[in-house]
């Protein structure tokens, strides 16, 4: 294969000679300059690499695959041989491979199985701009090995519009200079035109882009690439270009990370004589990978991005405007050839409001897979690293407690044995706990074939609505299609079974199989029903209670629902795979029922027991309860058999508290005694005890406690004597003293022994009939004559005539009123003159 000059070339010697005297350094070049398939090459015959490889780090599987055939071609020679590539499940690699194209999660591994890399002389980081999540690890990870183990070991950051400077201060490390050489790369592009449009996009993007692919065919010369969010996108442009028909000798290539081999290649490939291409992608052909005889750009200006949740734990896709960055480098793909058109659906307001860069992925990640390989690297602190950002806190900290959950980590935040077991397969650690608690309950088949499905997008397809969410119908269905005989999407449950789907997850099932050695094993249809059980290791924190039919409560509180109509929506339990993020309750699009005797055999040690003896004011008595919860979910509730005494007098006591001291059974001496008591309280309160509401609520242990033993509720309060409960807050002497000073009763001038209200405590009242008192001048006190009592003087009937605390001025004055009245109501009664001189009489005439 003939190699063309690229633009990086003038560029490869001062990079030669920043490595020779740098253990570090940065290119920083525009997309198309080469460096991707150059730079490797071109150190091949550095004095400092003295037969050791160069791992070239890409971000993506395609981009790999892509790059090492490339290199492969133009050494003449297949891949495998000077070049090759490690990625996920595939490996072409001999023993004269010299540079190795990986993906960031497989130099990951790398150095977890050898930290000093002892067989690499440099690792190339490329498209570091993209900042994805093992990237930033990948590359603190070196610089730990390089400081403390490799001292040698070269590394190169490529980056086409990252900010330059950063990164060199972080790889200066204890430089002279404080940074790594940056060696700027020169590109090579044509003038593109920039097309916007006229008003902004409503709704859905499809039929713009649509229109505009069309309006592009017919105005411009080349193949298009086309810029969308996703698949689905994707998808739905394919299908409305083919409805609408299209023009002899245009082809539509997609192009996505999880299509075939041969599909790919079509769509990366040049396009034959007479035919133009439309290349439907995402985001992956930005920057790293080159779309032969592309010339007019189109974007939809939007970009999927996985979004993590503190709120929920949850990460979910969300659909985002493209930055500065990224639209500047999809336009830049036009110009590669020579001049080139880039149509832009937005508007030219829209366009002057975009961001510069993208968030970096660590800032927005869920951090449970980086925390592990952490702890397998043996750090528990990010700050113990270098980055570029630093993890945020939270985000550890959440992951931690999720790693926690799953055994991977103990206590101390150190990783354990399982936990290690996890980080070597690879896996996010929620599928990793999957797949090896599978195997070791004899599941371990079903739980790779899970973990493949979870690890793709769905295979089961609605029309319209949402697919029946049940995972248990994915399994069958991947069963059913597994002889890999169907070319189309079948349909099966009245869904569309997506084959090509349906075969990556097939081979990925058997790949994890092999990793953990069941590869031998077949899953029985039986099997099938236990879904529940395995998802619910992966994800404990998503298991889920029904509240009514088609809500749940999830384990760690927050609500989820099914939509309208689904199979499941009547089960007690689910475990749900996946959820949105969205209001309060979250929309299930995945899950699987499970038993809970499953969760109690097989989870058992996560179920919490809580004996629970509390006030149920509802009833007005003590109920103890045994409680089984698993986070939020309360598994079982059942009547506590033998309850402690201690706890049911404690509840007991704060049912009083709260429902006050009406429960007691307040007789009229009890209240008497009460009212005597507050009154010396008040006059003395450093000898008498509060007896108000307040002071014997706060005082409950000291005065009740002892005679409510045992006792459950306000019936068997009711048997309480509440008088001689009182008394016994008394001594002896208190006792005498209170009868003296102030007593129950009072003798009367007619020889009664009258009641003394106190349920006043400032005015204690006497209620005695007037003629009762005749012949006392002064007003009756108590108190050793420091209280008078307010007499309420009754007529005959027991009805009041007068209230006074001045009975002298009473007779003088206001009796002679009185007694005009009564002396006409009461003629038969005894009416003196003089009431000073009269006899006392309880009678209705004085006996003479």
């Amino acid at each position: 294969m003939k190699n063309k000059t690229l633009p990086i070339e003038k560029s490869l010697p001062a990079l030669k000679e920043a490595l020779r005297s740098h253990v570090n350094a940065v290119l920083s070049a525009p997309p198309g300059s080469g460096k991707t398939t150059r730079v490797p090459l071109a150190l091949l015959d550095e004095p400092w690499l003295e037969g050791r490889k160069i791992l070239l780090l890409e971000p993506r599987r395609l981009a790999a695959r892509a790059s090492a055939r490339f290199m492969a071609r133009s050494l003449g020679e297949p891949v495998g041989e000077t070049v090759g590539y490690r990625v996920r499940m595939e490996t072409k690699v001999g023993p004269r491979t010299q540079v190795e194209v990986v993906t960031e999660g497989v130099l990951t591994r790398m150095l977890q199985s050898d930290p000093a890399l002892e067989d690499v002389g440099c690792v190339i980081f490329d498209e570091f701009h993209e900042r994805s999540l093992q990237a930033d690890l990948g590359l603190a990870l070196s610089l730990q090995s390089q400081g403390v183990l490799r001292e040698d070991l070269r590394l190169l950051v490529m980056s086409a519009t990252l900010d330059a400077e950063p990164v060199a201060e972080l790889l200066g490390g204890a430089s002279a200079s404080g940074q790594a050489p940056v060696v700027v790369g020169e590109g090579q592009s044509y003038p593109v035109e920039t097309r916007f449009l006229a008003r902004r996009v409503e709704g859905r993007v499809e039929p713009a882009v649509v229109s505009v692919i069309r309006e592009a065919l017919r105005e411009t010369e080349g193949d298009l690439l086309v810029f969308l969010p996703g698949v689905g996108e994707i998808r739905r442009v394919e299908e409305r270009l083919r409805e609408g028909g299209l023009e002899g000798g245009v082809v539509i290539a997609p192009l996505y990370g999880n299509l075939p081999q041969k599909e790919q290649d079509r769509a990366i490939e040049p396009s034959r004589e007479g035919e133009r291409k439309v290349v439907l992608s995402t985001s992956i052909a930005e920057t790293s990978l080159t779309v032969e005889g592309v010339q007019v750009v189109i974007d939809s200006g939007l970009m999927r991005v996985p979004r993590f949740s503190p709120r929920t734990g949850m990460t979910r896709l969300e659909t985002v405007t493209v930055s500065r960055s990224s639209a500047d480098q999809r336009r830049g793909r036009a110009g590669r050839l020579g001049p080139g058109v880039c149509y832009r659906l937005w508007t030219e307001a829209e366009d002057r409001s975009l961001v510069p860069q993208g968030k970096p992925e660590i800032l927005e990640a869920d951090l449970a897979p980086l925390v592990l390989e952490m702890a397998a690297w043996g750090i528990g602190d990010p700050a113990e690293l270098s980055w570029l950002d630093l993890p945020p806190v939270w985000a550890c900290k959440q992951a931690q407690e999720l790693l926690g959950q799953l055994g991977a980590l103990d206590e101390e935040g150190k990783i354990t044995a399982h936990g290690r077991e996890m980080a070597e397969l690879g896996l996010h650690p929620r599928l990793a706990h999957l797949v090896l608690k599978g195997r070791e309950f004899g599941y371990g088949a079903l739980a790779c074939e899970l973990a493949a499905l979870l690890s793709e997008r769905d295979i089961l397809q609605g029309e319209q609505a949402l697919p029946n969410v049940d995972l248990r119908l994915r399994v069958e269905a991947l069963h059913r299609t597994g002889d890999g005989g169907r070319s189309s999407d079948a349909i099966l449950f009245g869904h569309r079974v997506n084959m090509a789907a349906c075969r990556r997850a097939l081979v990925e099932a058997k790949h994890w199989k092999r990793a953990i050695g069941v590869a031998g094993e077949v899953v029985a249809h039986e099997d099938v029903e236990m879904c529940g059980l395995l998802l619910a290791f992966a994800y404990p924190d998503r298991i889920a209670q029904k509240r009514s039919t088609g809500r749940f409560l999830l384990r760690n509180g927050r609500g989820a629902a099914l939509q309208d109509g689904q199979p499941l929506a009547k089960e007690a339990y689910l475990v749900a795979a996946e959820l949105d993020d969205q209001g309060a309750e979250s929309r299930m699009f995945l899950a699987a029922p499970v038993e809970l005797s499953e969760l109690e055999r097989y989870v058992g040690e996560q179920i919490e027991e809580e004996e629970f003896v509390e006030w149920d004011s509802s009833v007005k008595a003590v109920k103890a309860r045994l409680r089984k919860r698993l986070g939020a979910l309360v598994v079982k509730d059942a009547p506590l058999q033998e309850p402690d005494p201690d706890a049911l007098l404690e509840a007991l006591l704060q049912g009083i508290r709260k429902e006050g001291l009406g429960l007691l059974p307040w007789s009229k001496s009890a209240k008497r005694l009460r009212a005597r008591l507050q009154m010396m309280h008040q006059y003395e309160p450093e000898k008498w005890p509060d007896v108000s509401d307040e002071g014997l609520l706060a005082t409950l242990e000291d005065w009740l406690a002892p005679h409510v033993y045992g006792v459950k509720n306000r019936d068997g309060l009711q048997a309480l004597q509440l008088v001689s409960i009182l008394e016994g807050l008394l001594s002896w002497d208190q006792r005498r003293e209170l009868d003296e000073l102030f007593p129950t009763h009072i003798v009367v001038p007619s020889g009664s022994r009258v009641l003394i209200d106190y349920s006043d405590p400032t005015k204690p009242v006497l209620a005695v009939r007037l003629q009762e008192m005749f012949g006392l001048q002064e007003t009756p006190r108590i108190a050793r004559g420091r209280v008078p009592l307010t007499l309420h003087l009754l007529s005959p009937a027991h009805r009041p005539v007068q209230v006074t605390q001045d009975l002298a001025s009473f007779w003088s004055s206001t009796y002679f009123d009185v007694k005009k009245d009564l002396k006409g109501r009461y003629p038969k009664h005894y009416w003196p003159d003089d009431p000073l001189q009269a006899p006392p009489t309880k009678m209705i005439k004085p006996r003479l």
